[in-house]
């Protein structure tokens, strides 16, 4: 079961996620960058994020990554590079990594779940595009989000 989602907090996927854990009951966190950077200004208070030590967004996603049991990174056709960023940080922290993109048709919650059940995922870390670079994300990743942290992946762990 999923008891913690961390996310950087840009906008687009990251905030998708953080509002529909939010809206799940299920504990949030993770980093920012200094001054709480984002594209559309300071990341709102309701989001409980930890500053980096520098404004920039590479350090954030580090942490993230190591901090995290496993990184969801959602995108929605063309893979934004950040992406790549990410997956090395994975790499380099040994953390599970899993790309999905929401314009593939035959996107499977069934191989998401046991993805996390394989990979005993109780911190997850989810990135992706924000905003600018993808428009309409937000919601896309939102309603995906919220749909995953429907399903019980607990008592499918023990079946």
């Amino acid at each position: 079961m999923i008891t913690r989602l961390i996310a950087g907090g840009q906008t687009g996927v990251e905030r998708a996620a953080l509002d529909a854990a939010i809206e799940a009951g299920v504990n949030i966190g993770g980093w920012c960058p200094k001054t709480r950077k984002a594209e559309d200004g300071v990341i709102p208070a309701i989001y409980p994020l930890t500053e980096t030590f520098v404004a920039e967004y590479d350090q954030r996603t580090e942490w993230n990554a190591r901090d995290s049991d496993g990184t969801l990174v959602i995108a929605w056709g063309t893979i934004i590079g950040g992406a790549y960023q990410t997956k090395s940080c994975c790499d380099y922290y040994h953390k599970p990594f899993l790309l999905v993109d929401l314009n593939e048709p035959n996107t499977n919650f069934d191989e998401i779940v046991d993805w996390i059940i394989d990979n005993n995922i109780r911190v997850l870390n989810v990135e992706g595009p924000r905003e600018s670079h993808c428009e309409g994300i937000y919601n896309k990743a939102k309603l995906f989000i919220s749909e995953l942290l429907r399903i019980p992946i607990d008592s499918l762990a023990t079946a």
